[in-house]
């Protein structure tokens, strides 16, 4: 079977595009991993199916490298942008994926993409913080992004017996800014560093909120720059955006 994909990049988290109105792609985990695989696929941090959606503009359907499934705040953008060029949308969209549906829109260069409302943020400590923003992540604010290595120490927090019924999580190290926040991020499912993770820049934008930052919060992350907007309510955040960029970088075809 020859499989025709695009491949698009939001703040260097990277994704390929299908393509499967049709529904013609078997969804199997080990051809998942091989196509995600950087030296004998073609190389990604997860696999986006584009789907029909009998009520809505479409449907995304959204694996890991390791074909697993969470929400990707990212991929979630890029798949938009994959989506105009299918012309099954035009400057806003609303859409089903993994945790239900989203609005989404285009502004200028940016893909805003509309969270649901967080109510839950959990401090642990003086640098610690647990938000869900439709996947969970585990924030550590760092003195020194740069001098951290977030590898081993993300791995160990990611495997922690406190997130073992979620399948564990998602860990961002935070490094506070006058300006901006900068993060790195351990990601579940890819089980390494990314150079962005949008749900993650959305849970520490929310951490900034409730340290005084006002919205948007700037968030730079190895990949890039994204936005995260809100209204802080009395219950926790509602009206969360995710804003950045998200790009094609090349397309092509594939035999599976």
């Amino acid at each position: 079977m020859e499989l025709h994909f695009s491949k698009y990049q939001g703040t260097g988290n990277d994704f390929i595009l299908i393509d499967d109105r049709d529904q013609s792609f078997p969804q199997k985990t080990d051809l998942i991993q091989k196509l995600c695989d950087r030296k004998f696929g073609i190389g990604a941090d997860g696999l986006i199916l584009i789907q029909d959606h009998p009520n809505l503009d479409y449907r995304m359907i959204y694996f890991n490298s390791d074909g697993s499934q969470s929400l990707c705040g990212n991929g979630s953008r890029c798949g938009f942008s994959f989506a105009q060029t299918l012309k099954l949308v035009s400057d806003s969209a609303t859409f089903e994926t993994t945790d239900g549906i989203h609005q989404i829109r285009q502004d200028g260069e940016f893909v805003h993409f509309q969270l649901f409302d967080v109510s839950q943020l959990n401090h642990i400590n003086d640098k610690e913080w647990y938000i869900n923003t439709g996947s969970p992540h585990h924030i550590v604010i760092v003195e020194n992004l740069s001098d951290t290595d977030i590898v081993p120490e993300g791995r160990r927090i990611r495997n922690l017996t406190t997130y073992s019924s979620q399948n564990g999580t998602n860990v961002n190290f935070a490094q506070l800014l006058q300006s901006k926040v900068k993060i790195r991020t351990y990601e579940r499912g890819v089980e390494d560093e990314t150079l962005s993770c949008g749900t993650g820049a959305t849970a520490v934008g929310l951490m900034a909120g409730e340290l005084g930052y006002e919205s948007p919060v700037q968030i730079e992350t190895e990949g890039g720059n994204l936005e995260v907007h809100f209204k802080k309510v009395a219950d926790g955040y509602a009206n969360i955006w995710l804003a950045g960029p998200a790009e094609k970088v090349f397309e092509g075809s594939v035999t599976i």
